[in-house]
Formats: C-alpha cells, structure tokens, sequence
C-alpha cells in the first residue's frame, strides 16, 4: 500500500484545512495517523484512527481537528479548523499494522497570523 496526502497550503489564523490521505489498497485493517512536524521540532502525533473507528487526538489540536476515514475510498482525511500559527508544519500520513509502517509525502500547511 502506498500513501499520497494532499490538501495542505497557505492560510490564515481562524481558517480551515481538509487534508487528504488516498491508499493504493484497502486501509480497512490498518491503524491510520496523521504527524507533523514543524521546523527545528521533532515529528508528533497529531491524530490517530483505528480499524474500529477510535480516534485519539493531541492535547494542542484537540477541539479543532477531527480525523476520518473512508474506507470504500480508501482515503484518510484530517479536517482542520481554527487554524493556529503554531499548526504550521509539514503533515504525512501514516499507516500501522504490526511491523508494516507505511508514510506519505508530507504536505505543507501554513498558517500566517
């Protein structure tokens, strides 16, 4: 299975951003996640989905950003609202099902204040 995320882009504070995750197969059993990573900083978690539909999100976007899925259209989405500055970072994909750990190409999201 490989990942292409897209719908990152330049913004400003207060707005919103739909990212997309499309898998070239099915993403039905995989743990599926989103990571930024900002410059200068480490890459974190910033949402995660299992198979059953659990979601788990990171204090700072918690309230704001809501992780989906669809799997018949085997895409990932993370929508993101009341965009901050501090969101800025590149965001990848993530796909995790025992020791298979698969990444998309990061899309960059800036938030101009």
């Amino acid at each position: 299975v490989q990942l292409q995320a897209c719908g990152g882009g330049l913004v400003q504070a207060g707005e919103s951003l739909r990212l997309s995750c499309v898998a070239s197969g099915s993403i039905n059993s995989f743990v599926m996640a989103w990571y930024r990573q900002a410059p200068g900083k480490e890459r974190e978690l910033v949402a995660r989905i299992t198979p059953g539909g659990a979601t788990e999100y990171v204090d700072s976007v918690k309230g704001r950003f809501s992780i989906s899925r669809d799997v018949r259209k085997m895409t990932l989405y993370l929508q993101m609202n009341g965009l901050k500055p501090e969101d800025t970072a590149v965001y990848y994909c993530n796909a995790g099902r025992g020791f298979c750990d698969l990444w998309g190409q990061g899309t960059q999201v800036t938030v101009s204040s």
